[in-house]
C-alpha cells in the first residue's frame, strides 16, 4: 500500500519539463541526418534516433496524460507556475522537431505531426503570453530564459513549415518568434545583469539564449531561400552566444545535476544545425567540420544525460515535491568533492575528443566543393 501511494505522489510530481528531452534528441536526430547528407554517409543512426525518440515522447505523452487524468490540480499548478509554464510548448516543439526529423523520410507522417505542433503551439503561445500580460505575482526574479521557449517554438515553424507548402503560415510564425525574441533578450539580460543571480538549478537554461538565432537563422533560409545580411547576423549571434557560455565551463561544472540539464542539448544541436546550413551556402569547409563537431560533441552530452537522469530517477531525485518557494533568493552552486570534479573535468575531455572526432570526420569525408 505504501509503494503504490508512494508511486502515486511522483506521478503527481512529473515534471513537464521532461519533454525538453525529446527536444534534444530530435536535435541529434536531425543533427546526424544533415551530417550524413553533407558527408555522404550512411551510418544507419537514422532509424535508431527517431524510434528512440519517437517511443520516450509518446511515453511521455502518456504519463503526463494520466498526470491529467489523476492530477489535474498539479497540472493547473504547474501552468500558473511562472518558470513551470514556459516549459508547456515543449511539447508542441517536440512535435515540431519530429515533424521535421520525419520530413526526409516520410512526409505523409511529417505533416501531421506538423499540423499538430503547430495549432498545440499557437494555443500554448496565446495562453502564455496572456498569463504574462495579466500576471498578478510575477516578480523579476522569476525571470530567467526558460521563458525563450515559446518565442524558439515559433521559429521552428518554417524549418517543415516551408517544404509542406505552408510558407504564409512560416511567416507568420517566424515573425511572432523573432519579436518576442528580442524583446525577452532585453528583460532576460536586464535580470541576469543587475539583480540576483538565477538560480543554481536554473543555471543550464542559459544555454537556451543560444537557440533563437541558431533557429532563426534556419528557419530565416528556408523562408527567403538565400543567404543574406540578417541571415549572418542570426548566424553569429548564436556563434558569440556559443562561445560566450563555452567560457563559462567552470561555472556549470560546479552544478549538481537537475532535469534542467537538458538545456544543454537542444541549443548545442540548434548551433551545430546551422553551421552546417552555412556551409550549404558558403562551401567553406570551417562551417562543415564545426558543424560536425557539434553534433559529435552533443552526442557525447546526450549520452552523460541520458545517464545522469536514468541514475537521478534510479536514486528517486525525481519527481519529488518542491522544498522550496519560487520566490526563494538565488543560492550559489554548490561545490562538488575533488574526486568529483576530477570526474567531471575528465568528463569534459571525452566530451573535447567527440568534437575533435567531429571535426575529423567532417575532414575526412568533406565533399570536394568545400574550400577554407
Amino acid at each position: 500500500m505504501e509503494n503504490t501511494s508512494h508511486t502515486v505522489t511522483r506521478l503527481a510530481n512529473f515534471p513537464v519539463s521532461f519533454f525538453s528531452m525529446v527536444m534534444g534528441l530530435s536535435g541529434l536526430t536531425i543533427g546526424w541526418e544533415k551530417v550524413q547528407s553533407l558527408l555522404a554517409l550512411d551510418l544507419g543512426l537514422t532509424p535508431w534516433l527517431l524510434g528512440t525518440t519517437g517511443t520516450i515522447f509518446g511515453l511521455l505523452v502518456l504519463i503526463y496524460a494520466l498526470k491529467l487524468l489523476l492530477h489535474r490540480e498539479a497540472v493547473i499548478r504547474e501552468l500558473h507556475h511562472p518558470v513551470k509554464i514556459n516549459f508547456f510548448p515543449t511539447i508542441s516543439m517536440s512535435l515540431l522537431l519530429l515533424a521535421i526529423a520525419c520530413l526526409p523520410v516520410s512526409t505523409a507522417l511529417s505533416q501531421p505531426l506538423w499540423i499538430a505542433g503547430t495549432g498545440l503551439h499557437l494555443l500554448f503561445t496565446l495562453y502564455i503570453v496572456s498569463v504574462w500580460i495579466h500576471h498578478e505575482h510575477f516578480q523579476i526574479h522569476h525571470m530567467n530564459p526558460a521563458w525563450f521557449i515559446p518565442a524558439v517554438g515559433n521559429v521552428l515553424v518554417p524549418i517543415a513549415g516551408v517544404s509542406l507548402g505552408y510558407v504564409d503560415v512560416s511567416w507568420f510564425f517566424f515573425s511572432i518568434g523573432i519579436l518576442f525574441w528580442l524583446i525577452l533578450l532585453v528583460i532576460v539580460f536586464n535580470r541576469v545583469l543587475f539583480h540576483h543571480p538565477i538560480e543554481s538549478h536554473l543555471m543550464p537554461t542559459l544555454f537556451i539564449l543560444i537557440a533563437p538565432p541558431a533557429v532563426g537563422f534556419i528557419a530565416y533560409l528556408k523562408l527567403v531561400g538565400e543567404l543574406d545580411s540578417f541571415g549572418r547576423i542570426l548566424y553569429f549571434a548564436g556563434l558569440f552566444l556559443t562561445l560566450l557560455l563555452f567560457t563559462q565551463i567552470r561555472r556549470f561544472l560546479g552544478l549538481r545535476f537537475f532535469l534542467s540539464w537538458w538545456a544543454y542539448s537542444f541549443p548545442l544541436a540548434a548551433i551545430g544545425i546551422a553551421s552546417l546550413t552555412l556551409f550549404t551556402q558558403t562551401d567553406q569547409a570551417f562551417y562543415l567540420q564545426l558543424g560536425t563537431g557539434l553534433i559529435t560533441l552533443l552526442s557525447g552530452v546526450v549520452v552523460v544525460l541520458l545517464t545522469q537522469t536514468l541514475m537521478a530517477i534510479g536514486r528517486q531525485a525525481i519527481c519529488v515535491a518542491e522544498h522550496a518557494p519560487a520566490t526563494a533568493p538565488a543560492s550559489h552552486p554548490p561545490v562538488n568533492p575533488p574526486s568529483g570534479r576530477v570526474i567531471r573535468w575528465l568528463i569534459v575531455a571525452l566530451l573535447v575528443l567527440t568534437f575533435a572526432a567531429g571535426v575529423w570526420l567532417a575532414m575526412a569525408f568533406a565533399p570536394p566543393v568545400a574550400s577554407m
